[in-house]
């Protein structure tokens, strides 16, 4: 296994070279749900917790796995003295700080000093064949077991009205969190999309695949004017808006993950809109 380069904003960072890495076993949110989604919704029935703005992490007993597979270059005693009951959570530093935290969780050479500052915010416990509530007062019990400043929980709320939880949103918002999940209490874990956890925020969100370049004018001549993307809908559209000089220079490669926004749909079912927020590299 040899490290490979990536050009991450202006940082360069080694990753190792590994192929087919199988995606970690992770149950994932549905897509995200709208205001007009939740008189639907009997929110009795959900957890509601802040929307971490991470890297999602998987400790599968023995190592810290990203959600495609890759392992992470934690230093040993990050995770020293885990059990070997697997954990979902979150490498978070703070509000706003992706850039940061992706950039130190994808370097192939573990750098302590950035390590300090981040925290390990697990939300579940993937193996325990038990529902969301029951798995969350085990989770209690094991992080008190593990008991390490960088480990802890994140916060369940239960509200109990839509006006609660927009207000929730809007709090989390103003002090620029990205959102809220919410999930539901009775549920299994199960892997892959799952209509029992739910994304909710201001904007709408969602992944594609970089499938080629538009050629930028004026200003950007010479440079990337748009990504061409794919959605997991099979929908084919660009991506301009967004994207900083930097990106433009040294776009993501072909082939990778991004992220983008959207308000609605058109009248063609296509993101109104679309805007690119970042490049996945978990």
């Amino acid at each position: 296994m040899h490290p490979t380069s990536l050009l991450f904003g202006s940082t360069l960072v080694l990753v190792p070279a590994i192929i087919n890495a199988a995606p970690a076993p992770l149950m994932l949110a549905s897509e995200a749900i709208t205001t007009a989604h939740l008189s639907s919704l009997d929110l009795s029935q959900y957890s509601v917790s802040e929307k971490l703005d991470g890297i999602r992490a998987y400790w599968n007993g023995q190592q810290l796995q990203s959600r495609s597979g890759y392992p992470i270059s934690a230093p040993p005693w990050f995770t020293q003295g885990w059990p070997a009951t697997p954990m979902d959570g979150e490498l978070w530093i703070g509000r706003g700080r992706f850039a940061e935290v992706s950039g130190i969780s994808r370097s192939y050479k573990a750098d302590d000093r950035l390590w300090r500052q981040v925290q390990y915010r697990v939300f579940d416990l993937p193996a325990q064949p038990a529902t969301f509530d029951q798995r969350q007062r085990a989770l209690q019990r094991l992080l008190e077991q593990i008991d390490q400043p960088w480990v802890s929980i994140i916060e369940q709320r239960l509200l109990g009205s839509q006006k609660q939880l927009e207000a929730y949103l809007a709090q989390v918002s103003a002090e620029g969190g990205e959102g809220l999940m919410l999930q539901r209490r009775d549920a299994l874990y199960h892997i892959g999309r799952s209509s029992d956890v739910l994304k909710y925020k201001q904007y709408q969100d969602a992944e594609a695949v970089v499938t080629g370049y538009q050629p930028g004018s004026g200003k950007y001549e010479g440079m990337v004017g748009a990504l061409r993307v794919t959605n997991d809908a099979g929908q084919q559209f660009s991506l301009g808006s967004g994207l900083s000089d930097a990106q433009r220079r040294d776009p993501p490669p072909l082939g990778s993950r991004v992220t983008y926004r959207y308000n609605g749909l058109t009248a063609g079912k296509l993101p109104r809109f679309a805007r690119f927020l970042r490049i996945r590299l978990d």
